[in-house]
């Protein structure tokens, strides 16, 4: 894990957390069926990750340069807010969820992997990238993952993010406690 002097502080401000889709939800890899069907791998990692920052009161959201079925599907299974894919101009799709969510670049975190992103990386007030990103995201990033993309990174960066806000000694609470209360959940395995 590599961290800027300033990202403590910078994930205590974070409201939204935005992902790239292929190289840091997934692993990256893209499979075809026979009959031309998409098929990605996610991690349930992440995926719960995103459901305890969601429990916490964080919003999610998604800008990707693909459309894939799966990706809607697995962003509607988390709860995710927003949806943007077909994006390869990310920098107009950021402006409407920024808009959406009415917050300012301070408030946002993009998750990144690869040069695609640096047009939305370089706005947002604290810029995380999976620990197999390109050496362009990993060089301007406050937060650089130890895991790769698909295989944990987003929930490290996740738990990051909630450590800094406050968040995680409660979360550990409330799964600890004698009488488990899931009350805040979606889900439970993500």
């Amino acid at each position: 894990m590599k961290t800027s002097a300033d990202a403590l502080d910078r994930a205590k401000k974070i409201n939204l957390i935005i992902f790239d889709v292929d190289g840091v939800l997934t692993d990256g890899g893209i499979y075809h069926g026979a009959n031309g069907e998409l098929f990605k791998r996610f991690h349930c990692r992440d995926g719960f990750g995103i459901t305890l920052a969601h429990s916490c009161g964080l919003k999610t959201a998604i800008i990707t340069g693909r459309t894939s079925t799966m990706t809607t599907f697995r962003a509607k299974e988390l709860g995710i807010s927003a949806i943007m894919q077909g994006q390869m101009n990310k920098r107009d799709a950021y402006k409407k969820i920024k808009e959406q969510f009415n917050l300012i670049d301070d408030e946002i975190c993009y998750v990144a992997d690869d040069v695609i992103d640096l047009p939305v990386f370089v706005q947002v007030g604290f810029r995380a990238a999976v620990g197999d990103a390109a050496p362009e995201v990993i060089e301007r990033a406050h937060f650089v993952a130890n895991n790769f993309g698909g295989h944990g990174a987003v929930r490290e960066i996740l738990e990051f993010i909630l450590k800094a806000k406050g968040f995680w000694q409660e979360i550990i609470e409330r799964y600890t406690a004698p009488e488990f209360d899931d009350k805040h959940l979606t889900a439970l395995n993500q």
